[in-house]
């Protein structure tokens, strides 16, 4: 069962301060459920942790239920259900029909793979709100290789049709890298072969997976400049056609010289919870140096107000130089947490995209690498339990 606990003296004493410079700020508005790690692909971009073949352990269907009822006490008002797959997960429209009851908006973020037109009627009798399908590209033959599964491409055709014949909006993504993004054009084609309403081409965010193949996938300047060129041309025709279908164009931190403003802040309204039950701030969070709280030790509304995890980069008195003085900092908070602590070794640190930061040359050398020696398809590590081991070994 999932219990809240009390913070002792002296953990309320260490924090009280911190809480008063960087108070929480509101709700955590959009829950994500991360059901499990287990998942069907070995997709080299994923966001998943490296090590996550260190545990099997999944949150029950009631302590599941029991997460959802907090958060929404708390003002909840978005659930998404992700992965891994969700989909093997047996209990997933029971959590669908839960956290509907609860009143939530719900999303279903999948691969595709392992849905049926049985689970999407039954989904939708749930009361699921939107299904979002995710390819790794528009060809069969790369969107196969990437995917590690010969029959990916095929199946995910068939549930991007029956998602739309059950009614639900279709909203596709496309996870572009410098392997596909040079088939931007007829990724478009394919979306609005398949009456896309929402289609979010967005550039691999380096993170988990990503982040370890990071040469073998971020584009060049050059492929990125011309994807958005085209991207904007197509906008333009559809905006001119009065096409319904939205592109949504996401690019690559790497090629910015601001960081963005990452979750609207540390702590602010997203909330993440992993399939063991540890809540984070963002869900590469797990990532840092931190011991972050688990909802079968603590409640929602103790992790979100009062553990260290949560407060640690609340507000801006934990800034260091430059961002302390920058007058940009209530813009950017600082950037991504996560990004600072993989490319400089300390969280507390100015993202390195921003020119500002004095790691920034960190990013100008793998910009450099983009264009000098990129590693091919062939090269990369796929995500799968054997190299998640091979991991945890090293």
């Amino acid at each position: 069962m999932l219990r809240g606990t009390i913070d002792t003296g002296a953990a309320r004493t260490r924090w009280a301060e911190m809480r008063r410079a960087a108070p929480w700020s509101g709700p955590p508005l959009w829950l994500l459920a991360e059901l499990t790690y287990r998942c069907p692909l070995q997709c080299p971009y994923c966001s998943n942790p490296l090590d996550f073949a260190r545990s099997h352990d999944e949150l029950s269907t009631a302590e599941w239920i029991e997460v959802f009822r907090q958060a929404r006490e708390m003002g909840a008002a978005q659930l998404g259900f992700s992965g891994g797959e969700p989909l093997v997960r047996q209990d997933l429209a029971e959590l669908i029909k839960a956290a509907r009851d609860l009143g939530y908006y719900t999303n279903l973020i999948t691969s595709g793979i392992g849905l049926t037109e049985e689970k999407i009627a039954s989904f939708a009798d749930a009361g699921l709100d939107h299904i979002q399908i995710s390819f790794q590209a528009a060809d069969e033959e790369v969107n196969n290789l990437l995917a590690g599964s010969k029959k990916a491409f095929a199946q995910k055709l068939a549930m991007a049709r029956a998602v739309k014949a059950h009614g639900y909006p279709m909203v596709l993504n496309f996870v572009t890298h410098r392997h596909n993004i040079d088939n931007i054009d007829r990724i478009i084609q394919l979306c609005l072969e398949l009456e896309a309403d929402f289609v979010e081409l967005a550039t691999c965010q380096f993170y988990g997976w990503a982040e370890l193949n990071r040469a073998g996938l971020l584009p060049s300047k050059e492929q990125l400049v011309r994807a958005e060129r085209i991207t904007n041309e197509w906008r333009d025709k559809l905006a001119a056609e009065n096409h319904p279908c939205k592109l949504i164009f996401v690019t690559p931190d790497y090629y910015e010289e601001r960081p963005k403003g990452c979750m609207n802040g540390w702590g602010n309204l997203f909330l993440d919870i992993t399939p063991d039950g540890t809540a984070l701030p963002c869900h590469s969070a797990r990532q840092l140096p931190i011991t972050f709280p688990n909802v079968r030790e603590q409640s929602i509304e103790q992790i979100w107000k009062h553990s260290m995890g949560f407060n640690k980069f609340r507000g801006f008195d934990w800034m260091p130089e430059p961002c302390q003085s920058c007058d940009e900092k209530e813009k950017d908070f600082g950037g991504c947490r996560c990004q600072a602590f993989m490319l400089t070794g300390d969280a507390a640190n100015a993202d390195p995209v921003c020119s500002k930061s004095s790691h920034h040359d960190k990013i100008l050398a793998a910009r450099i690498e983009a264009e000098q020696s990129p590693r091919g398809l062939d090269e990369l590590t796929f995500r799968n339990e054997k190299a998640s081991k091979l991991i945890l070994k090293v």
